[in-house]
């Protein structure tokens, strides 16, 4: 037990150095993996064994569907989509007091539904709906934190990549059957955001947009429905079984670049820009997922997670206690890790001690996922955090106290995740996914 210690101690030590170092943290990743074998294996295996799990951990046809969302995510931000989503949100929000900002909750909502990402809903909801927020009167702390919070829901309503990568480390997981899980839990975080949002606007006396005539809410409707349709066509798709996450895809890419032609709102020129970004975001990714299946393999052949495992077992025999106790950690992990390499790091840690539990691994792929949202609104790493209060322009000081009421309710939200299987199971039941 004493060399697993040790090296448990050596990872994650030399881990943290070089992230404090501002070391690239695919780099950190491959360095900590391979500083950590040298004390169990020659340096011919280790460069071998490294280079192998590297190329293994990306040669996955599953995979392929990461960089074709992500660049159906980057056309829907510059395709005048997410326009029509917030005058479409406006419609079902338009009489509550602060009726902008559930609008710009329901918009993120949709738009994380289309895109599966987080940064892009913060991003094209922000960007398209704070400066009428501003001439309106709203408080820009107010406006943002709303956008911030609101903002991750995209990460559990399907289609997302970060069910995917989960799907990948825990062994093939139903990729259709996460997708369904995440609904519900992804629904209750935006409606969690509207509540809070509501009691803020009804305190400050925030206006309401009004009622919008028939006529005008028909030509709305009209123009919000082709992307709208995109949900049913992707999601549709995979989970009836006539195509693969990975074709869908590519569906919603060949779907998203129609759309925008026929929107006008895409040009040759940005679209060349779209692929680029695209390119570099999808790099970036696939080489933490590279680089974290060294890691994986240099942790189960050290028996770390076992010995993690134990320890966090010996603590209390009591699930309760024990699901609480992996989400503050997970929370503590989101605040300081990009989603991908904690999905990558921690799901072969934590997954066996949730099954131990009788927790399946659908929904605790929900409440990683769930604590990871959380993360990426938090400093100092959240993504989330740094483009909402871009957008905005203002520091991440000011929008920190708004935020702690929406944070509170979030984290009441992942306990009712955590301890209520049918919140996240319930829908895959119901459709014979389980």
């Amino acid at each position: 037990m004493s060399n697993i210690v040790l090296t448990t101690i050596i990872l994650f030590a030399v881990f943290g150095l070089l992230l404090f170092l501002s070391c690239p943290i695919s780099v950190s990743i491959v360095v900590a993996s391979i500083v950590t074998a040298m004390s169990s294996l020659t340096w011919d295996q280790i460069t071998f064994i490294t280079m192998q799990k590297m190329n293994s951990g990306v040669e996955s046809f599953s995979l392929l569907a990461i960089p074709l969302f992500i660049l159906a995510g980057n056309i829907m931000n510059n395709g005048g989509i997410a326009r029509r989503l917030v005058n479409f949100a406006k419609l079902f929000v338009g009489r509550i007091p602060g009726s902008l900002a559930q609008a710009n909750v329901v918009g993120n909502m949709l738009f994380g539904a289309l895109s599966g990402s987080s940064v892009a809903a913060a991003s094209a909801m922000g960007g398209c709906i704070y400066p009428i927020q501003k001439d309106e009167g709203y408080e820009p702390a107010f406006a943002t934190a709303v956008n911030i919070a609101s903002a991750p829901t995209g990460l559990l309503i399907p289609p997302t990549s970060a069910f995917i990568v989960y799907s990948t480390v825990a062994g093939g997981v139903s990729i259709s059957t996460l997708f369904m899980a995440g609904y519900v839990p992804g629904i209750l975080m935006g409606v969690g955001t509207m509540v809070v949002a509501f009691i803020y606007a009804k305190k400050r006396k925030y206006p309401t947009t009004g009622k919008v005539s028939g006529k005008e809410a028909l030509k709305v409707t009209l123009e919000a429905l082709p992307s709208l349709l995109l949900i049913v066509i992707v999601i549709g798709g995979i989970v009836s079984g006539i195509f693969t996450a990975t074709e869908g895809a590519g569906i919603c890419v060949l779907y998203c670049v129609i759309l925008s032609i026929c929107y006008k709102s895409i040009t040759l020129k940005s679209f060349m820009k779209i692929l680029v970004n695209s390119a570099c975001t999808s790099g970036i990714i696939l080489f933490l997922i590279s680089a974290s299946s060294a890691m994986s393999f240099v942790m189960a052949y050290s028996g770390i997670p076992a010995a993690i495992s134990e320890g966090i077992m010996s603590i209390s025999s009591n699930k309760i206690i024990i699901f609480l106790l992996m989400n503050i950690i997970l929370m503590v992990v989101g605040m300081f890790m990009d989603i991908t390499p904690a999905i990558l790091i921690f799901t072969p840690i934590f997954l066996p001690i949730a099954q131990s539990l009788g927790m399946s691994d659908i929904q605790f792929g929900v409440m990683l996922i769930f604590n990871m949202c959380l993360g990426n609104i938090t400093p100092p790493v959240g993504s989330v955090l740094f483009v909402g209060c871009g957008i905005s322009k203002i520091s991440i000081e000011e929008v920190t106290k708004t935020l702690l009421p929406y944070f509170v309710v979030m984290f009441a939200i992942l306990l009712a995740v955590t301890y209520i299987p049918a919140l996240s199971l319930g829908i895959p039941q119901l459709m014979g996914l389980l």
